[in-house]
C-alpha cells in the first residue's frame, strides 16, 4: 500500500546517486508543492508519460517543484550509464534520484512504475496514482494543490 493521502512527505535520503542536482526534503516543504514521479528505464509506460510529465515540470516551473525517481525493478536497471542515457533521450532534466536500493520506494511504500505523489508546499500527501493513463487527474489534482481555478 502506498503512502497514505495527508502523509508527510519521506526524507529524500538513500540515493545511490543523484543525477541534474541534489534535494532535501528541507529544499522543498516550504517552498511549493512537489510533484514526485517514479520511473524505471526497463518501463514502456514511464517512457510514454515522460512527455507529460515534462510538461508538467516546464508549465509550472515557478510553481511546482518535480523531481524524478528512478525505481529499477531488475538487476539490467541498475545500470548508471543506461540511466543516464534514457534520461537524456527523453529529456529528464528535473533532478533524478537514483534509487537502486530501493530506500526511497520503501520509505513511499511505492510498488509502481510510473507512480505519482503530489504533495502540497506543507509536505503533506494529497494526490498519488499509478499507471500510464489519468494526466486529466493529475493536472486537477496539481491545479487543486496550486490553487488554479479550472
Amino acid at each position: 500500500m502506498a503512502l497514505k493521502l495527508r502523509s508527510q512527505m519521506p526524507e529524500l535520503d538513500g540515493a545511490t546517486e543523484w543525477l541534474n542536482g541534489q534535494l532535501t526534503k528541507e529544499d522543498l516543504v516550504g517552498t511549493k508543492p512537489t510533484l514526485i514521479h517514479f520511473w524505471s528505464v526497463s518501463c514502456g509506460l514511464c517512457k510514454e508519460a515522460m512527455p507529460n510529465v515534462n510538461e508538467f515540470r516546464d508549465n509550472y516551473k515557478d510553481q511546482l517543484n518535480v523531481i524524478a525517481v528512478h525505481m529499477p525493478r531488475s538487476e539490467k536497471d541498475l545500470d548508471i550509464e543506461e540511466i543516464k542515457k534514457v534520461a537524456a533521450e527523453h529529456s529528464i532534466d528535473q533532478p533524478i534520484f537514483v534509487d537502486n536500493e530501493h530506500k526511497l520506494t520503501d520509505a513511499f511504500e511505492n510498488e509502481y512504475v510510473p507512480a505519482y505523489y503530489v504533495f502540497d508546499e506543507e509536505g503533506q500527501l494529497r494526490h498519488f496514482q499509478a499507471g500510464g493513463g489519468g494526466m486529466k487527474m493529475l493536472t486537477k489534482r496539481v491545479n487543486r494543490v496550486l490553487g488554479i481555478k479550472e
